[in-house]
């Protein structure tokens, strides 16, 4: 092995170690990586960022972008209006819910069609007394399903559709990949909707708000006495109490309702304050202020939720701003007007200090605060809202706009009028230009994470191939599978690829087997169209851990699933992929 194939898989091991260990962000470790590739002279210094002008790159934050303009036109309300009405029949539950997201994941965002599908769900749930862990993670899986089935359903399938045009070949255009992904998407909605559900552990205390976080045990009222030692003190002068954690929500002071006082707010005799404390903390206030417990719970249900103030739940999401940080840093209150009530972390509430926990992707937040900006608050934090959102709808002129723009531009795509990349960016500048959304909701919702470690990877995998490192790995499986049948071959890509997605993310697993695939067919004297196509597939079929795509970690914290709980889903509907998509693959796209 040369020094230089050496440097490269050290690289990648690297790499692939830090992906598992998740303490520095998939990004930061692809950027490491290709730092690293780049020093040691393996990719030159001129090409080491040329990832990010690549075309799929591109692709994939004007899809992004686009989605947005969809979801902001009320063309996404419009479809899953109905789906609030399901009735308790489980299978009808499953069945709707998981074919709805994955149509709408073939036309945009995997994580994008989860996040507007992830409320629904939970109000059905809710709604009915079921589980939502019997709902969400079909709901994941059916996201990466969709992907499956266009050019745009899934940053893999760009990645595959480009490095098969670098290779010699056209581009992929929108539609090659739907006779095998329908084919397999088809076959993953029949199994999770009719058996795959009934694999799933049912936890119960979840299926609402009040069982999730039990909030009449923390929230109480006391009063503020004459002789009591903070009777004139201001909010802030409460942090004297040491090793004390309480949070004053609201204060009640006569008729008068003070809804998330300030820190320089003065206390009162005769005050009543609702406070957020566990029993402990609860008694060494009480006992060290001199308080008296009031226990008015028409003041609590005034300050938690009315018109004006209202409790609301929201998921982390993995680009969150408030990934790795915690409440007592962020100051919640002061800069978003908000109150932390609790964090929910795999299904049940965190008993920590609030104040001291580090939030991660998944953890459910209990926030109270005005009902004016909520959701738009939550929306800036970086989180989804786990409750029934306003629709959009009455608004004919923006959803025939928007639908008109989008179609256009698939149009192009697909009679190969325009390449991909500039169809969809395209699209996505006449959709700012129809106002259909904003400048500043333009870059927000670009996920930049993905767009820094595909451009990373993208020089890392040219490493791979131009290093000969893909050579040596196609020549092992050449003498592992050479003998054997093709679709051997193609089912062996299939799977080391969906081992791979488990663990890192999918769009890096696309980028590092896509070159290894065609050096294998060229090896065995074959055309490599299927050999891609069975890296597309194993990419986006990341069933087996919470880790390995974003849908994946969104459902474990609303679901209260633990890791090996996907096994028992994934495994099988990986069986079915593999069993469905090898033959059909050989079918459409013949060696």
């Amino acid at each position: 092995m040369e020094t230089t194939q050496l440097i490269v898989f050290a690289t990648l091991i690297g790499a692939l170690v830090l992906f598992i260990w998740g303490r520095w962000r998939y990004d930061i470790v692809a950027l490491i990586s290709l730092l690293v590739v780049t020093v040691t002279g393996i990719v030159p210094g001129r090409e080491a960022f040329s990832g990010f002008g690549h075309p799929a790159v591109v692709t994939v934050a004007a899809v992004l972008v686009i989605s947005r303009g969809l979801v902001n036109s009320g063309v996404i309300d419009l479809i899953t209006e109905n789906l609030f009405r399901l009735g308790s029949n489980i299978l009808l539950q499953v069945g709707a819910l998981t074919l709805t997201v994955t149509i709408l994941s073939a036309f945009m965002n995997n994580v994008g069609a989860l996040a507007i599908m992830l409320p629904v769900a939970i109000h059905v749930a809710r709604k009915n007394g079921s589980s939502p862990s019997l709902l969400l993670m079909p709901l994941a899986f059916g996201s990466l399903l969709g992907g499956l089935t266009t050019l745009i359903g899934t940053p893999p399938n760009i990645i595959i559709a480009l490095s098969r045009s670098e290779h010699g070949g056209e581009t992929f255009k929108m539609f090659d990949y739907f006779p095998v992904g329908v084919l397999i998407a088809l076959a993953g909605v029949v199994f999770i909707t009719f058996f795959g559900w009934r694999l799933l552990p049912t936890r119960k205390g979840q299926s609402s708000q009040e069982e999730l976080f039990q909030i009449g045990d923390y929230i109480t009222e006391v009063r503020i006495t004459k002789n009591s030692t903070i009777n004139g003190t201001r909010i802030r002068q409460l942090a004297e109490f040491k090793d004390i954690e309480i949070y004053i929500i609201g204060i009640v002071r006569g008729k008068r309702r003070i809804l998330l006082p300030t820190s320089n707010e003065i206390l009162q005799a005769g005050d009543v304050l609702v406070i957020e404390a566990d029993s402990r903390d609860l008694k060494s206030f009480v006992d060290a202020a001199k308080l008296e417990l009031a226990g008015d719970k028409e003041m609590e249900k005034d300050i938690l939720g009315s018109e004006e103030m209202v409790l609301a739940e929201a998921i982390v999401m993995l680009d969150s701003s408030l990934v790795g940080r915690t409440a007592l840093g962020l100051n919640l209150r002061r800069r978003f007007g908000l109150n932390l009530l609790a964090v929910a972390r795999r299904g049940a509430r965190l008993k920590r200090r609030i104040a001291s926990i580090r939030f991660k992707p998944g953890d459910i937040l209990l926030l109270n605060g005005p009902a004016v900006y909520m959701n738009e608050t939550i929306q800036e934090l970086g989180c989804v809202p786990l409750a029934r959102r306003n629709l959009r709808i009455g608004q004919p002129r923006k959803i025939i706009k928007s639908l008109a723009i989008f179609l256009t531009a698939v149009l192009l795509a697909a009679v190969g009028f325009l390449p991909i990349q500039t169809a969809f960016v395209g699209a996505a500048v006449v959709m700012v230009l129809a106002n259909l959304i904003s400048i500043r909701e333009t870059y927000e919702e670009v996920d930049w994470p993905v767009i820094v470690l595909l451009g990373a990877m993208i020089p890392l995998g040219h490493a791979l191939e131009t290093s000969g490192g893909s050579d040596l790995i196609a020549n092992y499986l050449f003498d592992v599978s050479g003998k054997l049948q093709p679709a051997v071959s193609l089912a062996i890509i299939m799977v080391g690829t969906m081992l791979l997605s488990n663990i890192i993310n999918n769009a890096a697993a696309a980028v590092l087997m896509a070159p290894i695939a065609i050096r294998l067919a060229e090896t065995l004297g074959l055309s490599f169209d299927p050999f891609l196509m069975s890296v597309a597939v194993g990419a986006s079929c990341a069933f087996l851990t919470p880790i390995g795509h974003q849908s994946n970690t969104l459902v474990m914290g609303p679901g209260g699933y633990r890791f090996e709980d996907y096994w028992r889903l994934g495994l099988p509907l990986q069986i079915i992929v593999v069993v469905v998509a090898v033959p059909a693959i050989c079918y459409f796209w013949p060696f």
